[in-house]
């Protein structure tokens, strides 16, 4: 059995920057969001939910920081999506409803955009990496020995990165839209109760959401076509339902900020799907 320190040792060196890359992405995340409150010229509810959303994806590169020292292949899927995600999160924070944005804000999103690319650029480009980023999760496994948790390939192993893109960019449906639903509620105390109905109603769909992903890319990993449809299916009810309640209650603003992020997470899931289908057979 090797130690921790052997293990250490022959990571590669492309693995220990990653890691160190990720941390540091991860710390300017938190900057940044501190410093676009600090600047902020109104320090609201609305920005209030969407700064704690943005923090969120700090516990979001601390998991890919132990996916990547583990050698695990979700680490590019889900570190495209953070990516992706944190520079829309962040990016509708730094411009106000009014006005230029500040200037410490704007550095600060530039230094985070520029961590992002090299993190996906690392991910995706990076040969070390790649060779590195080979191990799948394990699973139980029953034989005639006895009962043990094993790392298994997938059945699938040419259209498995498309499909863990799919699934967790799908994944990200539902918090995109309980964030501006949670947001909205600042119209009703503002004096829009009538706006009630549709904002309890947002939040039943982005929870609701949240299931019937499960369900669709449970099936969708298993190489299942009918769960590709599925979840082409689910994203135009949830393209359809949360757009319109984006520029209803929070008007042009709320919808570019909001509904900007899950557009971007619709086409990458739907773009995994695309390309999977085309890797593998159907079953």
């Amino acid at each position: 059995m090797r130690t921790a320190a052997e293990t250490e040792v022959r990571r590669p060196s492309a693995v220990r920057a990653m890691t160190v890359l990720l941390a540091v992405t991860a710390a300017a995340t938190v900057v940044v969001e501190v410093l676009n409150w600090w600047y902020a010229p109104e320090q609201g509810f609305g920005l209030a939910v969407r700064t704690g959303w943005a923090m969120l994806r700090t516990i979001g590169f601390l998991l890919l920081i132990g996916h990547v020292r583990r050698g695990r292949t979700v680490a590019r899927p889900l570190g495209l999506i953070l990516a992706v995600t944190t520079v829309f999160a962040v990016g509708r924070l730094i411009v106000p409803r009014h006005g230029v944005p500040p200037l410490p804000g704007l550095l600060g999103f530039a230094l985070l955009t520029a961590l992002c690319v090299a993190v996906v650029w690392l991910l995706y480009r990076s040969p070390a990496i790649a060779g590195h980023l080979v191990r799948h999760r394990p699973r139980l496994v029953i034989e005639r020995s006895g009962i043990f948790w094993r790392e298994m390939p997938p059945r699938r192993p040419e259209a498995n990165a498309w499909l863990l893109t799919s699934r967790v960019a799908a994944f990200t449906y539902s918090p995109l839209m309980l964030v501006p639903a949670l947001v909205a509620v600042a119209e009703i105390l503002d004096g829009r109760p009538f706006a009630l109905p549709a904002v309890l109603f947002w939040l039943a769909a982005g929870i609701a959401t949240s299931y019937l992903v499960l369900f669709c890319t449970a099936f969708l990993m298993r190489g299942k076509r009918w769960a590709g449809i599925l979840l082409v299916v689910i994203t135009v009810i949830v393209l359809a339902v949360d757009l319109p309640l984006c520029w209803w209650l929070l008007g042009v603003d709320g919808l570019i900020r909001d509904g900007t992020p899950l557009v971007a997470a619709a086409i990458l899931a739907l773009y995994g799907v695309r390309r999977a289908s085309t890797a593998a057979p159907a079953s």
